[in-house]
């Protein structure tokens, strides 16, 4: 019993020895920043989806006619042009058919023939009262049946060659066979005529065009639009890319394993009919790109709440930093070089209004001619995953002030090198960019700088206001790191009975 709190002692003080040694340690480290020079870089955004290949519109070839089949001229894989005979039924009962209406035809005409005559005769008889106008009227009721038993023989002729020609199953258009369900010999039902639809003697596609349909996460629907390009990759070709564009995104949501996913339908052209339907496909949709951009580090971009902890690190003051920040905000928001002041007149005679909105710690300006609570209908709307498709015209077009005036929706925190930035940088930076605060050297000093950020790929965000390439960024640990440090050290403490040696109070 002695030995064992004996060896229980040990363990204890060898770890005291070793937590002393990481405190004592601690004193003598260097800065808790790495800095990190900005530069320029390609920044390309995508979403990952798996999926099918399938034909764009499949054709389910059926026989009109009954019988049994004489003749089968295509299997699987065959190509076909349209009108190309596929399958022959047996003629026998059409050709008959015809036949006989072809007589009756004959018939017909025979008989209007007669009563045209006829009609003729009693014509001139009436005209000399030489039979009675009861006589007279049935000769002309004769000619007018004679005439519609000639329209019915013409019209059973016509019907009779449809029936005939029936017999030859033609290919309805130009495509690739890809199932086949019939042999010669086999005893078919008429499409049209049998209660059950008749049977599907083949089924044709066209392959020159395919599309992929793919499920993807709802966390990325929002930034997907009809239209974006996209990268197909298949097994079959692992080498070999497949390049196509985004048709449309199905509105209603499948459930699988509680993830909730959307149909997504790419277009594909398919050259040499290389890829075939339902193969296994790996989409990548080409959400964004950005070639040549400033870009930061995500690490060291930190939010509003993250700054006090951040600027305990780095041995400033929390409110002084808070201060530095709110001034260049308010400097940010200071009207360019040319541009009207907050109410001046410009030269339309309007004049702006002072109306701001809060939006992620910083105030945004509000366009002219709308309010504070249309501006936050729009923000809570690209927020929450919706993205422009979720916007109704007049919202796009707030979007589109919010994102071309100086305070935008992340706003106005500066100049970007060389003083301005282009109309995509301002989409990015409104569809997946936000504010932030970089902690940043400026004469040897950690100096806090508001910046505004456009496409991320999770690593960079491309800088869109607030920072130029000359500066060198300061990446910290995250503050939950911090927290946890600070935690541990407390229980250890607590357990010690006391402030251990080497670490600060």
């Amino acid at each position: 019993m002695k030995r064992l709190h004996r060896t229980t002692w040990i363990r204890t003080a060898a770890v005291s020895v070793v937590l002393m040694a990481a405190c004592s340690s601690s004193e003598d480290m260097g800065p808790v920043y790495q800095p990190i020079p900005l530069a320029t870089r390609d920044i390309s955004v995508s979403a990952s989806a798996a999926g099918v290949i399938e034909p764009i519109i499949t054709v389910d070839i059926k026989s009109k006619a009954s019988g049994e089949l004489l003749e089968v001229r295509a299997d699987v894989g065959d190509e076909v042009a349209p009108g190309q005979l596929l399958v022959k039924v047996d003629p026998r009962v059409p050709s008959n058919a015809l036949r006989q209406a072809q007589a009756d035809l004959d018939v017909a005409r025979a008989s209007l023939t007669n009563a045209e005559a006829q009609l003729r005769r009693s014509e001139e008889l009436f005209a000399t009262q030489s039979i009675t106008e009861t006589e007279y009227e049935a000769a002309v009721l004769s000619g007018a049946n004679a005439r519609a038993q000639l329209i019915r023989a013409e019209r059973n002729v016509e019907d009779a060659q449809i029936s005939f020609d029936d017999t030859d199953v033609r290919a309805p258009g130009r495509g690739v066979i890809i199932t086949k369900s019939v042999e010669v010999g086999t005893v078919i039902q008429s499409a049209t005529s049998n209660v059950g639809g008749g049977a599907v003697l083949f089924q044709m596609a066209n392959l020159d065009t395919v599309q992929v349909r793919a499920l993807v996460d709802e966390t990325d629907i929002g930034k997907i639009q009809p239209g974006m390009r996209v990268i197909i990759t298949v097994e079959a070709y692992p080498n070999r890319p497949f390049r196509g564009a985004v048709l449309k995104i199905e509105p209603q949501a499948s459930v699988s394993q509680n993830v909730t996913m959307f149909p997504v339908l790419m277009r594909i052209a398919n050259e040499n009919t290389m890829l075939k339907p339902g193969m296994n496909a790996e989409v990548e949709v080409s959400i964004g790109n950005r070639e040549g951009v400033l870009a930061v580090p995500n690490s060291a971009l930190r939010t509003d709440g993250d700054v006090a902890s951040a600027a305990m690190v780095l041995g400033l003051d929390p409110d002084a930093v808070q201060e530095q920040i709110a001034e260049a905000r308010r400097a940010g928001r200071e009207p360019r070089e040319g541009a009207p002041a907050h109410g001046e007149s410009t030269e339309s005679g309007e004049t702006p209004g002072h109306e701001t909105v809060t939006m992620m710690g910083r105030e945004v300006p509000v366009p002219e001619g709308h309010t504070a609570a249309e501006v936050e209908a729009v923000f809570n709307k690209m927020r929450s995953g919706g993205g422009p498709q979720s916007l109704n015209a007049q919202e796009r077009a707030l979007l589109q002030k919010l994102g071309g005036s100086g305070g935008g929706m992340g706003g106005g925190m500066g100049g970007r090198e060389g003083g301005g930035r282009d109309r995509q940088a301002d989409d990015d930076a409104a569809l997946y960019g936000g504010s932030y605060i970089v902690f940043v050297l400026r004469d040897g000093v950690p100096t806090p700088v508001p910046v505004r950020t456009g496409l991320t790929d999770l690593d960079y965000s491309e800088v869109v206001e607030g920072l130029v390439q000359a500066d060198t960024v300061l990446i910290m640990p995250s503050a939950s790191l911090l927290a946890s440090q600070q935690q541990f050290q407390e229980r250890i403490q607590s357990r010690m009975g006391g402030v251990m040696p080497g670490s600060r109070r």
